[in-house]
């Protein structure tokens, strides 16, 4: 007959089977792996989906509804061209081809004109890129569910715990996401950067465009990254990048050369910090699910210059036409506003903003146009206007102004609303404040 284990050993195998739990759990962290996934050249790619006849051209996303292409009795389309266009305009997008000839993005359509007079002109559907934006963003999150939104054509993609991904430091998922983007859309290719975090991936998806796969790691930061321009790294802005330049800082490698002590004495404590850490690749921001809006606002360029005496009628039914559409919007995504703004750029391309804070949270029509016609008397209105743009701003939602529900003295169920009602009379902008 076997003989029992002394009563020292078990206690020993239980102190070691302790022992190894812990240290189990205690497990280090798996690296960061996050992805930037960025269409390629959305609105034009869209586009190109409808009228496969363009594909290889140059062709400019920026006109109006006069330029819709037109069908022809055998079948054939006739577009318009940029040499004939005459207006306000800016460009939205445009393709690979007529970015090759120096059409980009924000550029003033007379001035692309000149740049590339035989470039087709499409008119701006939005409604056709929300939907294959909402397509795109569908397919990504089939696979992963950690995705933060950008904007219409961009995301970042969290893939550090999915299944395979440290493997190959996620190459094979950035692959997956790009073939099921092609797949749900119909052909729409997108560039995907793979780093540790949020700003060198969005560096790394612009590095191989367009249909690119970059993956970089540390040891590639002195290579691929430093010797971009410091303009390139979302951050730095155009008076940040004038003012680095000031001091000889051209590139990224340039400002992470310089002293951190230094950054900060010139550009400030959070700044100055921040540049030296961005220059050198680091970045510890999450990826974010969900964030509450700043601001949402409506705005539009005019085809030519307004004045606000001679062009009052046209001005007053845009204007009302902005401010319904601002508290349609609110309306739809479940917001209220305490600030309301306008924005305004003259024909000399100055920007003016005011602001107007109000008593209570609004989301009507009437009370926004109300008080944007406020802002407006406290703006010098005798040059002609390029732009109009209504903001709002001070973003409540609804569950946030209304109280849970209570019972009332009569026993029925009723509503407390946090804020009082709108008591003010703020007047509509009848006339401008120039005679």
């Amino acid at each position: 007959m076997a003989s029992q284990p002394s009563a020292e050993p078990r206690a020993r195998m239980h102190l070691d089977t302790v022992q190894n739990h812990s240290f189990a759990s205690q497990s280090v962290p798996m690296p960061r792996l996050i992805a930037h996934l960025d269409m390629d050249a959305f609105y034009a790619s869209v586009e190109l989906l409808r009228y496969p006849d363009l594909r290889g051209r140059a062709v400019v996303i920026g006109g109006g509804r006069r330029h819709q292409p037109a069908s022809q009795a055998d079948g054939t389309r006739t577009y318009s061209l940029l040499r004939n266009y005459t207006g306000r305009g800016v460009i939205t997008t445009s393709t690979y081809e007529a970015r090759a000839l120096g059409v980009f993005s924000a550029m003033g359509t007379m001035k692309a004109a000149k740049l590339a007079p035989d470039a087709v002109l499409l008119p701006v559907d939005f409604e056709q890129y929300r939907h294959y934006s909402r397509l795109f963003k569908a397919a990504v999150r089939a696979v992963a569910p950690i995705v933060e939104d950008r904007g219409i054509d961009e995301i970042y993609i969290d893939l550090t715990d999915l299944p395979g991904a440290q493997l190959d430091a996620g190459r094979a998922l950035a692959q997956q996401f790009k073939d099921a983007v092609f797949d749900a859309t119909g052909g729409l290719t997108c560039s995907i950067g793979v780093t540790s975090n949020k700003l060198l991936s969005k560096l790394a998806s612009e590095l191989d465009k367009p249909n690119g796969l970059t993956l970089l790691g540390a040891d590639d930061i002195a290579t691929r990254i430093w010797p971009l321009a410091a303009k390139k790294v979302n951050g730095i802005g155009p008076k940040a990048s004038e003012k680095l330049a000031t001091f000889g800082l051209h590139t990224v490698g340039d400002i992470a050369a310089a002293e951190p002590q230094w950054l900060i004495e010139h550009f400030g404590n959070s700044y100055g910090a921040w540049l030296h850490d961005a220059s050198h690749g680091r970045d510890d921001r999450p990826v974010v699910t969900f964030s509450e809006p700043k601001s949402i606002s409506r705005e539009t360029t005019f085809e030519r210059d307004l004045h606000a005496v001679r062009d009052r009628a046209a001005l007053g039914d845009i204007f009302t036409e902005l401010c319904v559409k601002l508290a349609d919007d609110l309306a739809r995504k479940g917001y209220a506003s305490r600030t309301i703004g306008i924005k305004l750029r003259f024909d000399d391309f100055k920007i003016i903003t005011r602001d107007l804070s109000l008593p209570a949270h609004t989301m009507d029509a009437k009370t926004i146009r109300r008080a944007a016609g406020e802002c407006l008397k406290r703006v010098d209105l005798s040059r002609r206007l390029r732009l109009l743009g209504v903001r709002a701003g001070a973003l409540a939602t609804l569950a946030e102004l209304v109280a849970p529900l209570h019972t009332g003295a009569s026993g029925a169920t009723v509503l407390a609303v946090r804020e009082p009602p709108a008591s003010y009379n703020l007047p509509l902008f009848d006339t401008p404040p120039l005679a």
